[in-house]
């Protein structure tokens, strides 16, 4: 028996070379696996290959303009409250005051 499996995995690897088959493999936050679970469950697929064998079918089919936005990587955009920006402004002053700097030494005086 054990002979059998071993010959139906090399007919099996034999043909996954053959037609250029190659493994991805990706690690993934709990976020990304409960939406990637989330897309399944919306369309009825139970295979996390073919969910993300079509997503990358489909983005690949709105073409380059199309699918730019949806591989943009959201970027964090920092605001400071005007209460913080004023209390930051107030401290920078009263730095400045403490220690002005580096004096000036005009030369030739």
């Amino acid at each position: 028996m054990a002979a059998q499996q071993k010959e139906r995995s090399a007919k099996t690897a034999a043909k996954r070379k053959a037609r250029g088959e190659e493994e991805l493999r990706m690690h993934a936050m709990a976020g990304t696996r409960q939406a990637l679970a989330d897309l399944m469950a919306w369309h009825g697929i139970e295979e996390q290959g073919e969910a993300i064998t079509l997503m990358i079918h489909h983005l690949h089919a709105l073409g380059p303009q199309k699918s730019a936005p949806l591989l943009t990587p959201p970027r964090h955009v920092i605001e400071l409250s005007q209460n913080v920006s004023l209390a930051f402004h107030r401290k920078s002053l009263l730095m400045i005051q403490q220690d002005p700097g580096d004096d000036w030494v005009y030369p030739g005086l």
